[in-house]
């Protein structure tokens, strides 16, 4: 089965005008679970952690991942050498403010890459008491500095999203010159909508040019962030950054697997991730950072396959009547659960999975007791117990 005909997506998404609007080049994603991600309240992950959960990365063939920030955390510093006695296959990039000790720290580490940050929106500038013409001067000092050291850097405007366009604009290009290779839009505070990402997003792109990438940060602050990741991809971002599970501050950032089974699913966007280790990466991240999903978290949650009504029962035998993909393309598990709102269907195909068999009049006084379980508990019914109502409602027949 080809993943085309895994999809069962509305036909309105193949509108000439909607899948025009997305470029065919591949999209690529940038993990900064390690880094950003590790903001999420609580959360504390301690480098040989970090490792395992490059390598899940990894296997997610996820293009970059973001090691840590190691100039204000030994731990990521440590992080950052285990990863690459590790041989990660992804690229390992580092994390630096627009200063020198940041970048100097970079450097005695070995890494040929990094993201360097520098607020840039009146707001930030206010709040650290920077003026506009000394960040300029340590950006370009920094570039500078990680240039002459062969570090390739994508510069990071915090709260870009909220920066005087013509300032942006004119950031964006200094640090260019002084040595960035590529620009990253960046919604700190999960600011904009779609319309006003995909916007600035096209804007960037046509100041700094083709042959320079963009990526695109965002955050969930209104439940937004895959949207608008979607949209600045239309604007002409190729790099979108994220995080597994969407972790971080406050209401996380963008989740980079949402991000690209939308992208590939809705809009035929292709995209360099693997779908079917999304889950198992998930799994991963969320044990080693000691929170639990929502069960109807989208891609992952445990809740997508698994179908307890009866009349939906009644159509699990055409996956396509009741889901837009197949669970094939994630490799997930299609099941039968029973509960309150179970039918006479889930039992058939209840017993058909645990090789029972019962007779018709049968199907009646089961379903009752199930439903009847289920109400008492306010919860399903295991595997094994409906074995035993069966067991028993067989023996009483």
């Amino acid at each position: 089965m080809s993943d085309s005909s895994k999809i069962w997506v509305s036909e309105l998404n193949a509108r000439p005008e909607i899948r025009s609007a997305f470029p065919k080049r591949k999209v690529n994603f940038y993990d900064t679970t390690l880094r950003d991600g590790e903001q999420t309240v609580g959360v504390v992950l301690s480098p040989q952690q970090k490792v395992e959960i490059a390598r899940k990365l990894d296997e997610l063939s996820i293009s970059r991942i973001e090691a840590g920030f190691p100039r204000v955390s030994p731990e990521d510093a440590e992080a950052i050498q285990l990863m690459q006695a590790a041989k990660i296959k992804a690229e390992l990039w580092g994390f630096s403010r627009a200063v020198q000790a940041d970048v100097e720290e970079l450097v005695r580490l070995g890494l040929r890459a990094s993201v360097i940050e520098s607020p840039t929106s009146d707001i930030k500038l206010k709040a650290y008491g920077i003026s506009k013409e000394e960040l300029l001067k340590r950006v370009t000092n920094a570039l500078s500095i990680a240039k002459q050291n062969g570090i390739t850097v994508a510069f990071f405007a915090v709260d870009g999203t909220r920066t005087e366009l013509d300032f942006l604009k004119r950031v964006y290009l200094a640090a260019l010159e002084a040595g960035a290779a590529e620009i990253v839009v960046v919604d700190t505070i999960g600011a904009c909508g779609p319309e006003a990402a995909e916007f600035l997003v096209f804007q960037v792109c046509s100041w700094v040019g083709p042959s320079v990438p963009v990526h695109w940060h965002g955050h969930n602050d209104f439940g937004l962030a895959t949207a608008c990741a979607v949209a600045a991809v239309r604007g002409g971002a190729t790099w979108i950054q994220g995080t597994i599970n969407g972790m971080g501050e406050r209401a996380g950032n963008a989740d980079i697997c949402e991000i690209a089974l939308s992208l590939k699913c809705l809009y035929d966007v292709p995209v360099q991730i693997n779908l079917q280790k999304a889950r198992e990466a998930s799994r991963a991240v969320s044990a080693a950072s000691g929170y639990t999903l929502d069960a109807w978290k989208p891609l992952v949650g445990d809740n997508l396959f698994m179908r307890e009504s009866g009349a939906v029962a009644s159509q699990f035998h055409i996956p396509e009547a009741i889901e837009p993909y197949s669970s094939e393309l994630v490799n997930a598990q299609r099941r039968i659960v029973l509960g309150k709102k179970s039918g006479l269907d889930s039992v058939d195909l209840k017993c058909k999975e645990l090789g029972l068999t019962i007779s018709p009049d049968q199907r009646g006084p089961i379903l009752a007791e199930v439903k009847k379980r289920a109400i008492a508990r306010r919860g399903l019914v295991s595997d094994t117990e409906f074995r035993e109502i069966v067991s028993a409602i067989s023996a009483n027949a």
